[in-house]
């Protein structure tokens, strides 16, 4: 399962770039070429993945809204053969800046119970040894 689907791409960029994109056919063909938008999609879900792997459970139940809009900055950047235009790029830093955060715990997907419980081990241990020095054995030197 993707996290964004073709027609998310279709409602935010339109059809007519997704055919400029994706119709490499000699002769054109005119038509969005699912093939292509489904490898972007398959490199675009290994990159989300790899990002939220660490902190939740692997496949997710459903797709949270923001991974769906990171995805799909994510999967125009990468159907993008030569320099796409400025806002696309932007756009792709951005989700992937956002998927750190993510991965760091800063953001929080709005997911129920997926997410992977800590080892207990975190924060600060100390041992404590026996005093060598004490109130007791220093009795005159004090």
């Amino acid at each position: 399962m993707s996290y964004a689907t073709l027609t998310q791409l279709e409602d935010r960029y339109g059809t007519r770039m997704l055919v400029e994109l994706t119709d490499r056919d000699t002769p054109k063909t005119g038509a969005i070429d699912a093939d292509v938008v489904e490898r972007a999609f398959t490199d675009t879900d290994a990159v989300i993945d790899g990002h939220i792997l660490g902190r939740y459970k692997l496949p997710l139940a459903e797709t949270p809204p923001m991974l769906a809009d990171l995805a799909a900055a994510i999967a125009i950047y990468k159907l993008h053969r030569f320099t796409p235009p400025e806002k696309i790029k932007e756009d792709y830093e951005r989700a992937l800046s956002q998927l750190d955060k993510i991965a760091k715990g800063t953001i929080r997907l709005p997911l129920e119970g997926v997410e992977v419980p800590s080892s207990g081990s975190s924060g600060v241990q100390t041992t404590d040894r026996e005093r060598h020095f004490t109130e007791e054995n220093l009795r005159g030197w004090i």
